[in-house]
């Protein structure tokens, strides 16, 4: 790759480097999509490495003047754009510590999480872009923050970058904060440190083959660990370029995303699931016909449980378009572990095991004829092989560690695993730290179920998450895959499964519906056939609520929020369409009729 990767160097250091040897080579260009004469053109706004050095130097300078001294956290709200990546590199060089957060705008719902995340890492200012500011200025009023600024990229770019002197960091030196998505209690900032990062960055360039010649790109926020640390820092770290657009770009023209990646030449763009499904179901013949994905080479499929049917489809429908099935790389990461685990090797495609679903149950990986018996099978795919970080199974009460072939939670050690939470103790929520029942120490406890099979992880759902009913384990991913297949007009909607107390668990599923003009009658007849189809495949009655699109909650990644939707349900919050809940349920959180709650 050019360079020694093993050789601790601080991203500061290392970017610094490179501008002073490549002052006019490409790092950043940020695409937005514009209507001209009725077309929709791509057009680009870029930075070279020598111009975002000099912004970063300045914005420091212009730091330290408003008393921001080396270890202070400034909060950097923003999802995307050169001035995020100007203003998250200015802090750093300034020797503080920025900490990403989502944009306080658009729903107040977002501005206490925002106040929440401010708050907890104590920060000593809030630097915001020029397009973000009255809906910051807002935020910060509404919350009483004033004290905290804002000030804006461009005030901050009048910093003299001649009178800056780089920062001392080392491999603990904080690089920056991550707060994860939860959606109750107090806010977890992940305390990434620059030797944490160094190595993850290595790692992930490793296993993905990158180098200095690498295009990487995507639309993910840059709030959000994944679209952070692989869309914008690898790229800095690295030598390479990336190209961004905003996220709800995305959202609101998918087709724009691949139309990208094939204009600018991205090798490795990485997304959700949930952004392939609505690449199939948004982007039409017309666009299909207009584009070239033949230089794709690593589209990483991350963040939540990977639908092999999504692997298929995306593969079929795109392959016109010069798209290879060995292209897609399912992966697996999270912020307490910096962001990357494991992934699948280039070049080989997808690892998959069709599973006995009742063994499954029982936390066992038993493989069957991929043509069993319809019902009683689970097709999984792999999220790759890990490398440079040991892991271990073990059972989640005890710290049992289990042998390949048995499901239990994913421990992981290594370089690559944070420091802990902000303000936590050392071992704090129980999360850092963990110890097997053997006595080895030092393990990050993920949360997530897994079982390891010839080197290769599947993750098969959440601790927290899983479904116990008359003894029997179901995944929610599971149950959520059979409602969305209950009927076509469910397809690519998402749902969420969960289990609610009512003298006994019950199954609780929320599904999304399209239509709010549809009739009682309709949403009846759809009810009834998510309920057929869960009691089809899993043998159970499900409670069903039916609600509108946009009202099942995800985190930043993608991933369902279901703790909070759970939440939501019982608290009467969901504003369904339909619900058919069972007596007891009706009974205990709605203080209805039975009868009439559609038992």
């Amino acid at each position: 790759m050019g360079e020694d990767m093993a050789a601790f160097q601080d991203l500061v250091t290392r970017f610094h480097a490179h501008a002073g040897k490549w002052p006019e080579r490409e790092l950043l260009t940020f695409v937005r999509a514009v209507r001209e004469d009725g077309e929709l053109v791509l057009r680009d706004d870029r930075r070279s490495r020598g111009e975002l050095d000099r912004t970063a130097r300045a914005i420091a300078v212009h730091l330290a003047g408003r008393g921001v001294a080396p270890g202070d956290r400034v909060l950097v709200p923003g999802s995307h754009g050169l001035d995020f990546a100007e203003a998250f590199l200015g802090v750093q060089y300034a020797g503080a510590v920025p900490v990403p957060a989502p944009p306080p705008g658009g729903r107040r719902e977002h501005y206490g999480r925002v106040a929440g995340i401010a708050r907890d890492a104590s920060v000593r200012l809030v630097l915001v872009d020029g397009e973000g500011l009255a809906d910051t200025a807002a935020w910060m009023a509404q919350e009483k923050v004033t004290a905290l600024g804002p000030v804006t990229v461009d005030e901050a770019r009048a910093g003299d970058p001649e009178a800056w002197r780089p920062p001392r960091l080392d491999p603990d030196s904080l690089a920056f904060l991550q707060y994860t998505s939860g959606s109750t209690g107090r806010p977890k900032g992940v305390m990434v440190s620059h030797g944490n990062l160094a190595h993850n960055l290595g790692m992930l360039a490793s296993a993905m083959g990158l180098h200095e010649g690498s295009r990487l790109g995507g639309w993910l926020p840059m709030f959000h660990d994944m679209g952070l640390i692989a869309l914008l820092l690898e790229p800095m770290y690295l030598g390479a370029t990336s190209t961004l657009m905003a996220p709800m770009q995305f959202v609101k023209y998918p087709h724009t995303w691949l139309r990208m990646i094939g204009e600018r030449g991205i090798h490795m763009s990485t997304a959700p699931n949930f952004a392939y499904d609505l690449c199939l179901r948004k982007v039409t013949d017309e666009h299909l016909a207009g584009l070239d994905l033949s230089g794709w080479t690593h589209a990483l499929n991350g963040a939540e449980p990977i639908d092999a049917r999504t692997l298929d489809a995306f593969s079929e429908r795109f392959a016109p378009a010069g798209f290879r099935r060995t292209a897609l790389s399912p992966c697996y990461g999270l912020a307490e572990a910096t962001l990357y685990v494991s992934g699948t090797p280039v070049a080989d495609p997808p690892v998959e095991a069709v599973v006995d679903a009742a063994a499954l149950e029982r936390h066992r990986f038993e493989p069957v004829a991929a043509d069993g018996v319809a019902g009683a099978t689970v097709r999984l795919v792999s999220s790759g092989r890990v490398r440079d970080l040991e892991t271990v199974i073990v059972e989640p009460e005890t710290g049992t560690e289990l042998p390949d072939g048995r499901v239990g939670e994913l421990w992981i050690r290594g370089e690559s695993v944070a420091r802990g939470y902000w303000g936590d103790p050392p071992h704090g929520r129980g999360t850092f730290g963990a110890v097997t029942a053997s006595g080895r120490g030092g393990f990050l406890r993920t949360g997530d179920l897994a079982v390891r099979v010839d080197g290769c992880h599947f993750i098969t759902g959440r601790v927290k998450e899983t479904i116990v009913l008359n003894g029997r384990n179901l995944y929610p991913y599971d149950v959520e895959r059979a409602s969305r297949a209950a009927d076509p007009a469910l397809a690519g909607l998402p749902s969420s499964a969960f289990g609610v107390a009512a003298g006994t668990e019950e199954l609780v599923v929320v599904q999304e519906v399209r239509g709010g003009e549809r009739t009682p009658g309709a949403l009846r007849e759809l009810t009834g056939a998510v309920r057929a189809a869960v009691a089809a495949e899993f043998g159970v009655r499900a409670n069903v609520v039916l609600v509108r699109p946009g009202r099942i909650r995800r985190t930043t990644s993608g991933k369902i929020q279901r703790g909070l939707m759970r939440e939501l349900f019982t608290g009467g919050s969901l504003d369904p369409l339909h619900e058919e809940l069972s007596p007891r349920l009706a009974d205990r959180y709605r203080g209805a009729d039975p009868v009439e709650a559609g038992a």
